[in-house]
């Protein structure tokens, strides 16, 4: 387990993002998901990662239920704050917000300390919890001025508050999380699909300067959306269908692991753990399956030989770190 920066909230290496439970894309039923979860705990996943966002909160619900049963000492909940959900008499569905769910509800842009109040309570109130560990503002992208002036004061007087263990930011950037760890006191940031095989925009600044501040980094995206899960014409990278140009580099990196006797979604995930700001590797998984895999890739050894292949073609900068190396300093 892995403590969130100063805090006293910890994760487990391998942690569980609850999105895909909450009908993203497509319908997952109520068994699989629970299975989901449960692979989950029987693999030694302690840090799961949900938000109202997802399905209109069906994961949360969904998540909650599922880890009713188990000691609340024995795991991490996360969920996130400034999209509050407010009931709405519409019909339809929500595909349109990613989701296969009754549009329900409308999502309220909102990062007041009353919303995020308000929007805390709502959360515990579907997850059957009476707190949770970590919160994060989420997609503060368009309102950074209400994130940083109204948003993050409220969280860190819940944190100050002890209803709270730890807070931070959710983002698919990482030029304003950067922001976050350098101007505030943020516990962790959670950011999704900014340090993959396929782009290490992150490494420039957040990475550096969260390692040097104490900051804990949680990375999301590891497959970039599938891509570099299984990569093929038509498979998705960060919630689009995957350029052509992109499909052929994540094609070339999985044909240097085939050579090595490893697999693409192995190195893909031992590459964002290897940096030592990131206390865990999210994924997202909608199948018991899908965590067993995850789980068993996430343990896989990679050999060394392969990361000094993959810069030798030009497919990964030399400044990033990999297993067993410790990050260069920046030139």
């Amino acid at each position: 387990m892995n403590r969130l920066g100063r805090s006293a909230v910890e994760v487990s290496a391998l942690s569980f993002g609850a999105a895909a439970i909450g009908n993203l894309y497509t319908e997952v039923g109520e068994e699989q998901a629970h299975e989901a979860v449960e692979a989950a705990w029987q693999r030694g996943i302690r840090y799961f990662d949900t938000a109202p966002h997802y399905g209109l909160g069906l994961s949360e619900r969904r998540l909650g239920a599922a880890l009713r049963d188990r000691p609340r000492d024995r795991y991490t909940v996360s969920t996130k704050v400034g999209r509050r959900l407010e009931p709405t008499d519409g019909t339809g569905d929500d595909l349109a917000g990613g989701f296969a769910v009754p549009a329900t509800h409308r999502r309220v842009w909102d990062f007041s300390a009353d919303g995020i109040r308000r929007t805390l309570e709502s959360s515990l109130e579907r997850l059957g919890l009476d707190r949770v560990d970590v919160v994060y503002l989420h997609d503060p992208d368009e309102h950074a001025e209400a994130a940083f002036r109204e948003g993050y004061p409220a969280l860190e007087k819940l944190r100050s508050e002890g209803v709270v263990g730890a807070i931070g930011a959710g983002m698919n950037q990482a030029e304003m999380l950067t922001r976050f760890v350098r101007d505030t006191d943020v516990d962790v940031v959670l950011c999704a699909g900014r340090y993959t095989l396929l782009d290490q925009s992150a490494l420039a600044d957040l990475l550096p300067a969260a390692h040097e501040r104490g900051t804990s980094v949680v990375i999301g995206g590891a497959f970039n959306s599938g891509l570099l899960a299984n990569p093929e014409p038509g498979a998705r990278y960060n919630y689009t269908v995957a350029p052509s140009e992109l499909v052929d580099r994540a094609l070339r990196l999985k044909s240097v692991a085939d050579r090595h006797g490893t697999t693409l979604r192995a190195a893909a995930l031992a590459f964002c753990a290897a940096h030592p700001a990131v206390a865990s590797v999210l994924v997202g998984a909608r199948s018991a399956h899908e965590v067993r895999d995850c789980a068993h890739q996430f343990a896989a050894r990679m050999p060394a030989a392969f990361w000094q292949d993959l810069r030798a073609k030009g497919l990964l900068p030399t400044e990033a770190p990999v297993p067993g190396e410790a990050p260069k300093e920046p030139s």
